[in-house]
């Protein structure tokens, strides 16, 4: 039982971190209707800038933050690159968000190298019901809590997250009223670059990150956010904790080398049962 309470909570600190990349999607997605590709980028370049940080001394609070910043600003570039243009079509921006990744990784090796680096975190554990689970794990469950809560006030209370909402619910209302749709687009970047870069700084201390941990980030990203339709961020927090738990079950009990394929497995079986639920909703509304 102590077992099964550890993978447990170790595997909610896993789907916390793929909560931040998904609700990056999500909210890119919603406000711009780009599928930004170049999401698991923001998280390794702020994993990666963690560990330059704390090797050259910079105390910890000030590394993370600093690098965190590092990932909203290369959000924001993203985003000019994807959007900036006018009558840019969301295919297009997409394909530039891939380009944008690919550019990555070669600024990535030119930097850091290929090996992957990570960087130590809250040292210690604790027993929680005769589990002994890391600190950093309950340290990326509550910052992730927080950062969801926060998000929560920012979309709820202040004018540039009601002007975000307005922009996803109807662009074109939104530009009637005088809002920069636009503009509000490269925040959403430069926001999801922050949520990223969150992730990054989180999960660098718990596994070590290199130049194409990015692929892993997305696709546990991308599948979470699609469980959410890539507009409900409440469904796509839940669809990433539950990856998150079954890619940790699946390596406590025997099935670590399938791990990744069990979550996204189960992910697919949800969807379409989820899906097949919807159909028949609807033909019974006919």
């Amino acid at each position: 039982m102590s077992a099964f309470i550890g993978y447990l909570l170790n595997g909610l600190a896993v789907g916390c971190a793929i909560a931040l990349i998904a609700s990056g999607l999500v909210t890119i997605y919603r406000v711009t209707g780009v599928v930004n590709f170049a999401q698991g980028t923001f998280a390794v370049v702020a994993g990666l800038c963690t560990s330059s940080l704390l090797g050259l001394g910079v105390p910890h609070g000030v590394s993370e933050v600093a690098a965190v910043l590092v990932a909203a600003l290369a959000g924001l570039l993203t985003g000019l690159a994807a959007t900036g243009k006018r009558d840019t079509t969301p295919l297009s921006s997409l394909i530039i968000t891939l380009g944008v990744g690919v550019l990555a990784y070669a600024v990535e090796i030119v930097l850091w190298g290929d090996q992957p680096r990570s960087a130590p975190g809250l040292a210690g554990s604790v027993t929680i019901a005769g589990a002994h689970v890391q600190t950093q794990h309950l340290l990326v469950i509550s910052v992730t809590a927080a950062t969801f809560v926060l998000l929560v006030l920012f979309f709820g209370r202040t004018y540039l997250g009601k002007a975000l909402t307005a922009c996803a619910s109807n662009p074109y209302a939104a530009r009637v009223i005088g809002i920069d749709t636009r503009l509000m687009g490269l925040l959403a970047f430069a926001l999801g670059g922050l949520l990223g870069g969150i992730a990054g700084v989180l999960v660098t201390p718990l596994r070590p990150i290199s130049f194409d941990t990015d692929v892993t980030l997305i696709v546990n990203g991308f599948a979470a956010a699609v469980f959410g339709g890539l507009t409900r961020p409440a469904v796509a927090l839940g669809g990433a904790l539950l990856l998150g738990v079954a890619e940790t079950m699946a390596a406590g009990y025997g099935y670590g080398s399938h791990q990744l394929e069990v979550a996204l497995g189960l992910m697919l079986v949800v969807m379409v049962v989820q899906a097949s639920r919807r159909s028949t909703i609807h033909q019974e509304a006919v």
